[in-house]
């Protein structure tokens, strides 16, 4: 139920926003792009041209928002689904909405108002503009950051901090989605109309290949680097992107070794607890990073060295060891959630480690107001996975959410600005591949359970794509360590 509520309180101060730029400068239009900074980035447009608002602005923004959710306004539900909206398409001016209609059938939206303001949603905001309690917008860049209160920071907004390497990212993915001919969810699936969903794939995993070698040339081009490490949040794909990044060093004849911080658990019964007293599994001190630093500089040093096993069904160190050693040069590979901080190689010098992050930095969004939220993606990516290679439920999947969540505020978030790289593992056609798979978790749900709510967001989200084979995702796409059939390991 937390989640609804987040999720309320974030679409109606969406829309008192939207509702306070339109009373204010009716001449503008809003772009709500991508998350960023624990909130959402967004840029402001006339006639198609960015416009640059100055910290005045936003201020005077921020105070008819306050004036707006002061006095309580009624929200009302004027039309509720697509099959009403498309007997008045004509009437709407909003071309992504047109689209949304045409291309995508989209049963969920739901046109709403607000003292004479209309926009469209598919997540329902409140009864009134006064259940907003509390939020923030920052001149950021370019445009602005919207921040509301999240369950993950104790139901406060989360402080503004400057992210460039994100950002960048960010504008890499719109780059890429301009090479790909799409912008919205209407668009995706008019390639499918068109038949034209094949070089739509062959476009964005062309796009990521490309990006690894890029990032493969830098790694070689910093001479003396020893170590990578790959960092990144759940179901970013991080397995993949490792095997894929090594075969691009082996093919410029660099030798690589990888090591996997799994082995290097201190043990089941010597994992700290954490302030509930559970065992905390995610925290970097349930890792021998002594032995780790050690070996590390032994296999530099060019020494043999016998790494750990750890058994995860006993949770304890294997007796046998791994026997290594390391070629001249060889470059030693280390994918897990602790790959970023330093710490975990605090006897390495930093000149010769390389630090990649990797998440699922989604683009591509319903309509201009309306974004599809990367922590979702994730959620059905790992829904996907988890049922099909280890068979769990997806209920089980969104009740250790929170958890998570709460483990990558903690262990990856702060350190992903540290990154030498950021790879975005985001694909604009996954949700209609991952769309029958996740929809067979989220239905077996009832509704009585405290995942349902969100079960039923996530479905309404799948809803609004068009299912495509998965025959068609090449067998070494980041895709395949989600739905099975990958080349680089079995399920």
């Amino acid at each position: 139920m937390k989640h609804v509520i987040e999720g309320r309180q974030y679409e109606t101060t969406k829309l008192v926003f939207l509702k306070a730029v339109n009373d204010l400068y009716p001449e503008y239009e809003i772009e709500l792009q991508n998350s960023l900074n624990n909130g959402s980035y967004g840029e402001i447009y006339k006639n198609e041209k960015l416009i640059i608002l100055e910290f005045e602005d936003y201020d005077k923004i921020h105070r008819k928002m306050d004036e707006i959710v002061s006095r309580d306004i009624p929200i009302n539900v004027i039309t509720e689904n697509s099959e009403d909206l498309k007997l008045k398409a004509k009437a709407i001016e909003r071309k992504d909405i047109k689209s949304l209609l045409e291309n995508c059938g989209w049963s969920k939206i739901k046109e709403v108002e607000v003292e004479g303001y209309r926009d469209y949603f598919y997540i329902c905001p409140g009864k009134s503009t006064g259940i907003v309690k509390d939020f923030k917008i920052y001149k950021y860049h370019n445009g602005f950051i919207l921040k509301t209160p999240m369950e993950v920071f104790n139901w406060k907004v989360a402080p503004l901090k400057d992210t460039p390497k994100i950002s960048k990212a960010f504008k890499e993915g719109h780059l890429w989605e301009r090479i790909m001919g799409i912008n919205y969810a209407g668009s995706i699936n008019k390639k499918i109309f068109d038949n034209e969903i094949l070089e739509l794939v062959l476009l964005n995993e062309t796009l990521h290949n490309k990006k690894i070698g890029k990032i493969s040339d830098e790694i070689i081009k910093k001479k003396g680097i020893r170590i990578v490490t790959i960092a990144g949040p759940s179901s970013s794909g991080k397995t993949t992107f490792s095997k894929k990044l090594l075969l691009n060093l082996k093919t410029s004849g660099i030798d690589t070794l990888a090591i996997s911080l799994d082995d290097y658990y201190i043990g089941r019964e010597n994992v700290p607890l954490d302030e509930n007293g559970q065992k905390d599994f995610e925290t970097i001190e349930a890792l021998d990073i002594k032995l780790l630093n050690e070996n590390l500089k032994d296999l530099i040093k060019g020494l043999d060295v016998e790494l750990p096993l750890y058994d995860f069904y006993t949770g304890e160190r294997k007796k046998e060891t791994r026997k290594v050693k390391l070629p001249k040069d060889a470059i030693i590979i280390i994918e897990g959630i602790h790959g970023l901080n330093d710490e975990l190689t605090k006897y390495i010098p930093r000149e010769q480690k390389f630090k990649i992050y990797i998440s699922c930095l989604t683009q591509t969004n319903m309509d201009m107001h309306n974004r599809v939220h990367t922590t979702d993606v994730r959620k059905i990516r790992r829904i996907v996975r988890d049922s099909i290679s280890r068979k769990t439920p997806g209920e089980e999947t969104l009740a250790m959410w929170h958890s998570i969540r709460k483990g990558e505020e903690k262990w990856i978030f702060p350190f992903q600005e540290d990154a030498d790289e950021i790879f975005n593992s985001s694909l604009s056609y996954e949700l209609c591949i991952l769309k029958p798979y996740a929809l067979k978790e989220l239905m077996k749900i009832s509704v009585d359970s405290p995942e349902y709510d969100e079960a039923k967001k996530l479905a309404d989200l799948l809803s609004c794509f068009i299912t495509v084979e998965q025959s068609i995702v090449p067998t070494n796409s980041i895709l395949k360590e989600f739905i099975g059939g990958s080349v680089f390991y079995k399920y």
